[in-house]
């Protein structure tokens, strides 16, 4: 990676988006790869060398993750000493003005406590409540003809919350806006009742309760403090450059926001990313984004490809028309002539995957090609192939990491072990784990103990209706040597580590996992020693048992609901995970990524190979099934009272999985192979759209 601590070498126009005057306000657009973002951290690097004050800048994003280039020039120690500048997202703002004005925010927003302190809820403390006041309600009937999980329902609730905020409509008119889009089964619509009923309820309670979710934040700082003088004179006043990129991946509300304050900045950078707008089911909308660029003085577009080679762009623009056009045109540009493409085919799906990794290893070991430079990508990412991919690369001591930013983190097998442990430590939880669950967590946590092992030790020292683990010495001495004494060595440290604990005071479950992590589980010989993955999972867990903690403590529930168990529960009822840093600012980044398409799109990093799997799969273009929300009727380009119908499905469907296609081509240097097996994950032919597509352009 380039030093950020020195400039870099530029085009003419990336030169003059960054030697522009002080007083400038631009609007730069163009594809991904076309240097866009690379011109925005070298003028905030001329801003702060012209003597600009690094506290008068504001950095915006949609998504925190997309603010790591920009980090990575702050955080220099090249960097000359100043002020700092202020990176945030709306949301984030958003979030520090409700804390900062408070007792006005409280007053004007009719909290019923506004002399109290707020309660800023998480992603997953916000499913929390939602539990605790939908549970009742399924008892009652609510949404007796929808058929998924509790945790997704509750999300979905969420989002319909999320996105009146995000896009600026009042949070009473989301079942009028799906109903009035929706023909067909009349008990779908008393599901959009059902569910509307359970918004209003969440708004309350967070009302009464000073709880201030995603959505209560930004309608707070957005319809309550933006409006009131002493706060946008003290954001107009302490901020008078502004850096916002990825403008596209924004809602109406950021927007508008942007748009009013736009006049009162002495300079502005606004980056638009042409073809992209991947956050639309998080409300992300590409035309209000766009419009933004009639605040700026010039706008500036930039064209030539800083990443994509010739035959890789040639393959994105026969993929677009193949998807876009009709069947019969013949538009499908020189997409096959290249060497961009290469095809990896097996009639079963693990040899399929066997094939991939080989040509990994060959690609790594034979070439220049680091790990870092290989990304294996799929419309979804199971467990199951995740497991089937990472074993392979392991195998081959190949180096990966990966990331699936909306799983639970109880389906992870690091935190998993964590939460058994910690239940082991604290009988009076009354959590009783089954035998294979302590097996795994003795496996997950000692270095080279298999799972045959595991389970063998677990039959021996484990007492389940005791919640009791005795020691290595009394195993029979045949039984010990099958072991080995130096696993029974780390499983004694664990025991009497977790005995001493237990004859002492309990600590608060975050407490807990950060003392035992650091002073067994992350030593040498123990499990997250030199697990990277592992190390992150468990970061996440730590930040989120805090996130728990915290919000049930300050609204005095923590003492009645016992946080450790009831933290517990909530993880086995499958909550969605929240979004943590951790995950995408990975340290062992040298190493092959593994993640679902839109994942590795929104971490925004060129590779030089991809590996596409499942190109039958519907994954690619279809939408995940979501009966209580709609991420194309709540958007502010849909009219009132249209209907959604089967042309429309099949349209938006189109248009996603050509923005899908183009934006990972466009983070593509050499060359893209397709995996395809006869038989696929689930072993069934493939016949997807993705797979058509590349049938029409070879």
């Amino acid at each position: 990676m380039p030093d950020p601590s020195s400039p870099l070498r530029t085009s003419l126009l990336q030169q003059q988006i960054i030697d522009s005057p002080l007083d400038s306000k631009l609007f730069v657009s163009g594809p991904a790869g076309t240097g866009k973002t690379t011109a925005a951290v070298e003028r905030m690097r001329h801003l702060l060398a012209q003597g600009v004050p690094g506290e008068s800048i504001l950095m915006l994003t949609p998504q925190r993750t997309l603010q790591e280039p920009y980090l990575d020039l702050l955080y220099s120690p090249e960097r000359r000493a100043g002020g700092e500048v202020t990176p945030a997202t709306i949301g984030g703002l958003a979030r520090r003005m409700c804390d900062l004005f408070w007792p006005l925010a409280g007053e004007a927003g009719k909290f019923a406590h506004p002399d109290q302190p707020p309660v800023f809820l998480t992603l997953e403390t916000a499913q929390y409540y939602m539990a605790h006041l939908v549970r009742p309600l399924l008892d009652e009937g609510y949404f007796e003809s929808v058929t998924i999980d509790r945790n997704r329902l509750y999300s979905q609730i969420i989002d319909n919350l999320n996105k009146a905020a995000v896009i600026g409509f009042k949070h009473t008119e989301i079942a009028t806006k799906l109903d009035a889009s929706y023909f067909g089964d009349p008990a779908q619509r008393r599901v959009y009742a059902d569910a509307q009923d359970c918004a209003n309820r969440f708004r309350q309670y967070c009302l009464d309760h000073n709880l201030l979710d995603f959505s209560l934040q930004l309608e707070t700082f957005a319809n309550v403090l933006w409006t009131q003088d002493i706060v946008s004179n003290y954001l107009k006043g302490t901020y008078r450059h502004l850096i916002y990129d990825n403008v596209e991946e924004d809602g109406p509300r950021a927007h508008d926001i942007v748009a009013e304050w736009s006049a009162d900045f002495q300079s502005a950078l606004l980056i638009y990313d042409e073809g992209a707008g991947f956050r639309y089911f998080l409300g992300a909308d590409v035309e209000t984004g766009f419009a933004l660029r009639k605040l700026s003085n010039e706008h500036i577009q930039l064209q030539e490809s800083f990443v994509m080679s010739e035959d890789v762009s040639n393959l994105s623009d026969g993929l677009v028309n193949a998807i876009s056009l009709s069947p019969n045109s013949e538009n499908l540009g020189k997409a096959g002539e290249g060497s961009a493409l290469s095809i990896v085919q097996a009639h079963f799906y693990p040899e399929l995957l066997d094939s991939i990794v080989n040509e990994i290893q060959s690609l790594v070991s034979n070439s220049l090609i680091s790990p870092s430079e290989i990304v294996i990508l799929a419309p979804y990412l199971s467990d199951a192939l995740r497991f089937s991919i990472t074993h392979r690369l392991e195998t081959k001591n190949i180096p990966w990491r990966s990331h699936r930013p909306s799983r639970s983190l109880k389906d992870e097998p690091a935190s998993h072990a964590l939460i058994t442990l910690a239940a082991l430590a604290h009988p009076h939880w009354n959590i009783h784990p089954p035998k294979f669950d302590v097996a795994y967590a003795l496996m997950q946590s000692i270095d080279g103990l298999d799972l045959v092992r595991a389970q063998l030790l677990t039959d021996i020292v484990y007492r389940q209706r005791d919640i009791q683990l005795s020691t290595f010495d009394q195993i029979k001495p045949d039984v010990q040597e099958r072991i080995t004494f130096s696993i029974g060595n780390r499983c004694s440290t664990l025991r009497n580590w977790i005995e001493e604990y237990r004859a002492s005071d309990s600590l608060p479950l975050d407490h807990f996992l950060r003392k035992f992590f650091g002073e067994v589980l992350s030593q040498a010989g123990f499990g997250y020693h030199r697990n990277f993955d592992s190390i992150r999972v468990a970061a996440s867990l730590v930040e989120s048992v805090k996130k728990f903690r915290l919000a049930l403590d300050l609204t005095g529930l923590g003492d009645l609901l016992g946080l450790g168990r009831e933290y517990i529960q909530m993880l086995q009822d499958g909550v969605i995970a929240a979004s943590y840093l951790e995950g995408w600012q990975n340290e062992d980044k040298n190493a092959v990524l593994v993640a679902p398409a839109h994942t590795f799109l929104m971490m925004n990093r060129p590779v030089t190979i991809q590996f596409w799997l499942d190109a039958g799969s519907s994954g690619w273009y279809e939408r995940l099934s979501q009966p209580l929300t709609h991420p194309y009727v709540l958007s502010k380009s849909w009219q009132d009272g249209r209907q959604w119908t089967d042309a429309d499905d099949v349209q938006y469907s189109k248009e996603a999985m050509a923005r899908l296609v183009s934006g990972l081509l466009h983070r593509c240097r050499e060359r893209v192979y397709l995996g395809i097996a006869e038989l696929g994950e689930s072993g069934f032919e493939g016949r997807g759209e993705l797979l058509r597509a590349f049938q029409k352009v070879l």
